[in-house]
Order: structure tokens, then C-alpha cells, then sequence
């Protein structure tokens, strides 16, 4: 099947000339949602860098990862980088080509010195001449950075523009829902300094595809072959290659992953180099041939009986804060801390909410593409309730075992912990790849079943908490 295309329209390249004999970088945009409403070309900033080699060596990490495909390499993408406003900070964003890797920059406030005129969301045009400059970018003179072009007000939009018009894989757009899910569920595993973060990444075993851990000793870090509780997985040693460029400038290097034991089977994790005034994260899916797009993750919350209706009420309450927290949306909303978090998993999937390993906060964005139905874009979850509809699930055990009729087999489902069932999909990923369709369908009908039982109260008006229209009213 073809992949959507997607145009990209820029007023001018994007490029790194000088203003008053100073290096001037003016990044263009590509049509954004922010505060102030949908804008062809926004301007988020103006100011200056304080780490101006440092800034540009992040800024080409993003761009590498962008451009990158790493498997199957011979098939590069070519995606332009999402930019975010957070009112006191910018966060570049990109996915490779292949979905398994997730970059972001996070200029931060001690990073810039200048002027935040919005917050929204935007492509950034990065072509290959500006990567070229951006390379040679040395750290004595003050770097200038405009997101955004300075006269859009007098222009008329008549003349020459940029235009690129590239596919839009849907499993790229899926992959920002699963890595927002994924990486909640890190902690912090390792830290070290930065002579030590450069020795390891140097050493880094390459053409490696098979996955490693890393298991702090002491002050430093060591790798080997098999999983130790404390772990972090290292899964595909070369795709943290676009973290060479920024050593010279690195303060620490902290790892985050999941709780591992000896016999844990690969999973993902992040890779977090600290910079002068900025953040880049790079978050790995489990396999270099595996991208997050199949994962599943987000199946479980957007199953949840009450996710849509949630989901639009926590929307009208999401303000384009730097930091998006759960116990706070719980208290505006009237809503559980567990509605919440299903919530922000269905607003994931058309990509207005990552989350901020560093800070284990979300975060609010908008995608400037159409992300297309939950459905559409999670085949499970549409067979699931296409099983709802067909009346295939029988729940038994009071509720803690079911079966579930599809096609000519008749599967059985323990419902206990996270479940099973006796489907050829659980048998193979084991709920490593998230719910098979038939958990999902069981999900989903006892959900339903404990709204009816609980008298089928309006989501987010049972207990006291303010509807949609409201928090929107009360949001302006």
C-alpha cells in the first residue's frame, strides 16, 4: 500500500547566514497549530544560543536521525524535523525513516536568550546546504536563531516558495503514540560523567545488531551479553551514532529504561546526552529491525471504555505547558489518575502529547499532518471491536476467564494480571508486542460491562468534574 505524500511549503530555504557580522540561523516553517490558531508559516522565537556549537551539533543529530533508515539503510528518508514552542522552550523532534529510532533536542531555558512570540507546533526545513553550514558552526561567536520567518506580515505570499513533497509513512506517525507510552514507563538506570559517557559511546561495538545491556559499575559503565536486574538494554549499538557528533560538548550521559531481570528478552530504551543549556534523547525500539509503530502499547488505553470521551475533555485542558502532569489534569478534570493516563494514550495517537524521560513529565504538541482515525491506524484494535460487534466474547469465572469466537477457532483468555490467551499471536510475542485482538475484545466488553453496572455515568461529569465545554471556557 502507497503512502499518503505530504507537501511541505517553506517561504525560503532555510539558512545560516549573519546579521551585524554574527552567525544568524533562520529556520523556515511549515504551516503549524499553536495558541493562536492553525498558521501557515508561525514564529515561535528570536534570540540568541548560548551554546552555539553545541546548538548546531544537536540540531544535525536530529537531521541524521531524520534522514536515516537503520534497517535496510539502502532506502534513506527524508522527513523534515517537527519543532515544538513550550512557552519557555523549543524541542526538535524527528523519527528514522525505519521508525525505530526517536530523536529530540531540547533547548532549554538556561540555553537560550531571546524572545518566545507563540507556542505551537511546525516542520523545520534542514536541507543539505544548511547542514553543511550548520557543520562548520564553531563555539566563539554568539549564534542568532529565528524560528520562523520576521516578515510574514509584509509578505504577500505571491512569490517563489519550497516546496518538498515527500511520503508520509503511517507507521512514522504511529511510532510518536507508542514512544510516548513506552518511555512512561522508564526510570532512570545509570549516570555518569562526561569523560566517562565519551569513553563508552567510543567504544561502542559497531555493525552489531544483537542487543547488549549496559550495567553500571561504580562511575562508569560496562556492557555484556545478557540481562542483569539494573540493566538497561542496548539494542543495536549503531543507532546511537548520531550521538558522536555532540561528545566534545557532553556534560553526563543518563540511561532510562524499564525494570529488567535475567531473563528479560530486549526492550527499549533512551539515551540521554546533557549539553549546555540542552537535552538529546534518542529512545530505541527493541530491535533494529522492529519499529515502534507495531508495538502496542497504546492498545490497552485506547481500549478502556471511557478513553474518548475522556480524551476530549482533558484536551480543552492542555495549555502548551512545558510540563504536562497527571495529578494536576486529575484535580481540573474530575477524573482518576488511570482515566487520565488512557486519555492522554488516545490523544497520543494523533500525536499531541510525548512524554519527558528527564523531567517524567508529558508534554503538548501538534502534529502538522493528519494523523488519520485510531482505527485506521491500529488494525487490532478495529478487529477487536469489529469482534465486540459480532458478539464473539463470553466472559466466564465471574469475569476472569472469557473465550472469544473468530473465524472457525474458539480461543480461551485468562484475564488475570495482564492476561493470555491461546491465540498463534500471544504463543509468539508473549505481550511483549502489546494485546493480541482478542484480549483487546475481552477488554473492551468488560469495560463496558463495569460502566453498566456502575449506572453508566457520563465520563468526567460523575464526580464533580467539569465537561469539555466547559474546561475549554475555562481554559481561554
Amino acid at each position: 500500500m502507497s503512502s499518503p505524500v505530504h507537501s511541505f511549503t517553506y517561504l525560503r530555504p532555510s539558512a545560516l547566514g549573519a546579521v551585524d557580522g554574527s552567525p544568524s540561523l533562520g529556520l523556515q516553517t511549515c504551516g503549524g497549530l499553536g495558541s493562536r490558531g492553525l498558521a501557515p508559516f508561525p514564529r515561535f522565537f528570536s534570540g540568541f544560543l548560548t551554546a552555539p556549537e553545541a546548538a548546531a551539533g544537536g540540531l544535525l543529530a536530529v537531521a541524521d536521525v531524520a534522514a536515516a533508515r537503520y534497517y535496510q539503510p539502502m532506502r534513506p528518508g527524508s522527513l523534515d524535523p517537527v519543532v515544538t514552542g513550550n512557552g519557555d522552550r523549543l524541542r526538535f523532534e524527528s523519527f528514522s525513516a525505519c521508525c525505530g529510532v526517536h530523536a529530540r533536542l531540547d533547548v532549554l531555558p538556561a540555553g537560550i536568550d531571546g524572545e518566545m512570540f507563540g507556542t505551537g507546533t511546525t516542520n523545520v526545513d534542514v536541507n543539505a546546504p544548511l547542514r553543511e553550514a550548520l557543520a562548520r558552526v564553531g563555539g566563539a561567536d554568539p549564534l542568532h536563531l529565528a524560528v520562523g520567518p520576521d516578515d510574514v506580515t509584509v509578505t504577500t505570499f505571491d512569490g517563489p516558495v519550497v516546496e518538498k513533497k515527500v511520503p508520509l509513512p503511517e507507521r512514522w506517525l504511529r511510532g510518536f503514540a507508542e514512544v510516548q507510552v513506552i518511555s512512561a514507563g522508564f526510570d532512570l538506570r545509570a549516570e555518569v560523567g562526561a569523560g566517562e559517557a565519551v569513553r563508552f559511546l567510543r567504544a561502542l561495538p559497531r555493525g552489531s545488531r544483537q542487543a547488549l545491556w549496559a550495567v553500571p559499575a561504580g562511575r562508569s559503565l560496562r556492557l555484556t551479553a545478557r540481562p542483569v536486574p539494573g540493566a538497561v538494554c542496548l539494542p543495536g549499538p549503531d543507532r546511537l551514532q548520531a550521538l558522536t557528533r555532540l561528545l566534545r560538548h557532553a556534560l553526563a550521559l543518563r540511561i532510562y529504561g524499564p525494570a529488567v531481570q535475567a531473563r528479560s528478552t530486549a526492550v527499549s530504551s533512551a539515551w540521554e546526552v546533557e549539553l549546555p543549556g540542552m537535552r538529546l534523547t534518542l529512545t530505541l525500539s527493541p530491535d533494529p529491525a522492529r519499529g515502534f509503530s507495531g508495538e502496542g502499547a497504546v492498545l490497552t488505553g485506547l481500549a478502556a471504555h471511557t478513553s474518548g470521551a475522556d480524551a476530549d475533555l482533558i484536551s480543552a485542558l492542555l495549555a502548551w505547558e512545558p510540563r504536562v502532569e497527571i495529578g494536576e489534569l486529575a484535580a481540573r478534570s474530575g477524573l482518576d489518575t488511570e482515566r487520565v493516563r488512557a486519555a492522554l494514550v488516545r490523544l497520543g495517537t494523533s500525536g499531541r502529547i510525548g512524554y519527558d524521560v528527564a523531567e517524567a513529565a508529558y508534554y503538548h504538541r501538534e502534529l502538522p499532518y493528519d494523523t488519520g482515525s485510531v482505527e485506521r491506524m491500529n488494525p487490532r484494535l478495529r478487529d477487536a471491536h469489529a469482534l465486540v460487534a459480532a458478539g464473539a466474547v463470553t466472559l466466564t469465572g465471574g469475569g476472569e476467564h472469557a473465550s472469544v469466537r473468530s473465524g472457525d477457532r474458539t480461543y480461551g483468555l485468562r484475564l488475570a494480571g495482564d492476561g493470555s490467551c491461546t491465540c498463534q499471536w500471544w504463543a509468539e510475542y508473549r505481550g511483549g508486542r502489546g494485546p493480541c485482538k482478542h484480549l483487546l475484545a475481552t477488554q473492551i466488553v468488560r469495560g463496558r460491562a463495569g460502566a453498566d453496572a456502575g449506572g453508566g455515568a457520563i465520563p468526567g461529569t460523575a464526580n464533580g468534574g467539569p465537561t469539555a465545554t466547559e474546561a475549554q471556557e475555562a481554559n481561554r
